[in-house]
């Protein structure tokens, strides 16, 4: 696989001279200068705050002294992830006042990065298609008016396009995983707690992550390093059987196949597994009793809804011009849900949590297709089952990955999903690795289609 310009190799670029961050920044406006009309991925750009920190990085590169491998990159935001000096809109009409900046923003910006401005969303992180009341339709570089995905939409665009190498976003059902797997990209939503949520809008604080959408898994590997935040002292970033699908114990789910996976999505998933199999991988049927996802997706939305009653309460009470009918029907509706519905709901997650609980003995990690079917049009009929094999991960804290495993014949991205015990992000990304350094990286054929 030859290297791709992912932030490994920019950043190697810049520590060597070969461009500065000011040229990198000026390459990465023009592009949005080029596609944003087309795109819609940004809520928000600060330009001028973005060139004085690529001076004050270039000046750390002439001292020696650069901050991190990710000094002098452009990465933006997703509008919920608060920013010092950029609004945030979560998506809506109304700027969310706030006190410090997101921890995640701080990290970044302690590394070097240039933090380029915000990013479109669904409204309030509720919705996976990023087609928001307010601020327009995000479209999918891949082509233009089919979704990108969301509620992480503006992100993935936004790096499948070029503007900036990295984005942040939050995934509470799937919402890192589904942009990036929808626009060709790597998305990874971390162990529970991992990576922190303050200074993020949360939606739903027991399933909330914060997860990084990158054009690589090594891009990926270095932003968790920078974000981590607590871990037990057994963890570690660092891959294990990189490159080496050898002896790898992979878990395919049985109930992957209930979950009405189109013909494109099912065929390359039995391709892909043919391909890990032929590279000495062992895949092995499993099948968790009682775990039906599409009422685990049911479920844990219907919790979504009524955290998300709480957590924008007093907002939705002051400013409820701000917000639309739409997301206050579903807000209300977990607002007003019965005591019992929200007792089954738990119940159900409560017992998912149980029965995965020796999920992984005998397997390293589990793999299915990303979502059930490829980005389709926003003028279409708009499945409710997007969610349906990401849900797992958040409902039990588990790390997932997605990654590009090909294109349907219709040039749009295939990906898969990986998922593995909880902390156990190195078995992740080792395997994320060896799968990407055989299936290749796709890129969006943006200039031809634009």
């Amino acid at each position: 696989m030859s290297e791709k310009p992912d932030i490994t190799v920019v950043g190697t670029e810049l520590a060597s001279e070969k461009i500065t961050s000011t040229e990198l920044l000026a390459r990465h406006l023009e592009k949005i200068k080029k596609f944003e009309g087309t795109l819609n991925c940004f809520v928000s750009i600060d330009e001028a705050r973005a060139k004085q920190d690529a001076d004050a990085s270039d000046r750390r590169y002439k001292e020696g002294s650069p901050l991190s491998l990710i000094d002098g990159i452009p990465i933006a935001l997703k509008d919920n992830i608060h920013v010092n000096g950029q609004p945030t809109c979560n998506g809506t009409t109304l700027i969310f006042p706030f006190g410090a900046e997101a921890e995640v923003a701080r990290k970044l910006r302690a590394a070097g990065a240039i933090l380029l401005g915000k990013l479109n969303m669904d409204e309030c992180a509720l919705g996976a298609i990023t087609d928001n009341p307010h601020h327009g339709r995000t479209h999918n570089p891949w082509r233009i008016g089919y979704i990108p995905g969301g509620s992480s939409g503006g992100a993935g665009a936004a790096v499948a396009g070029g503007m900036v190498m990295a984005a942040l976003g939050t995934d509470t059902l799937g919402s890192v995983r589904l942009p990036a797997a929808y626009c060709g990209l790597v998305g990874l939503k971390p162990t529970l707690g991992l990576i922190s949520t303050d200074g993020v809008v949360l939606l739903s604080p027991t399933l909330d992550h914060v997860g990084p959408i990158c054009l690589s898994v090594r891009d990926t590997i270095l932003l968790l390093n920078i974000l981590v935040d607590k871990s037990p002292n057994s963890w570690s970033y660092d891959p294990k059987k990189c490159y080496d699908l050898m002896e790898l114990r992979i878990g395919v789910l049985e109930q992957i196949l209930a979950s009405d996976l189109t013909k494109e999505v099912s065929g390359g998933f039995e391709k892909a597994k043919a391909e890990l199999r032929q590279n000495g991988a062992t895949l092995t049927s499993l099948s968790i009793p009682r775990l039906n996802l599409r009422k685990l997706r049911r479920q844990a939305f219907l919790i979504i809804e009524k955290e998300g009653s709480e957590a924008l309460a007093r907002p939705l009470q002051d400013h409820s011009g701000s917000f639309s009918e739409g997301l206050k029907v579903m807000l209300n509706y977990g607002r007003y849900a019965s005591r019992e519905k929200i007792e089954d709901a738990l119940t159900t997650i409560a017992e998912v949590k149980a029965e995965t609980s020796h999920i992984f003995d005998g397997v390293d990690l589990l793999i299915s297709p990303t979502a059930p079917q490829t980005a389709f049009p926003f003028d279409g009929p708009i499945p409710d089952n997007q969610a349906e094999l990401t849900a797992l991960s958040n409902v039990c804290g588990y790390p997932a990955i997605t990654i590009p495993s090909g294109l349907d014949s219709s040039g749009m991205p295939l990906a898969v999903q990986l998922i593995a015990p909880a902390y156990q992000e190195a078995i992740l990304f080792g395997a994320a690795m060896a799968m990407e350094n055989m299936w290749g990286s796709f890129i969006p054929p943006l200039t031809a289609n634009l």
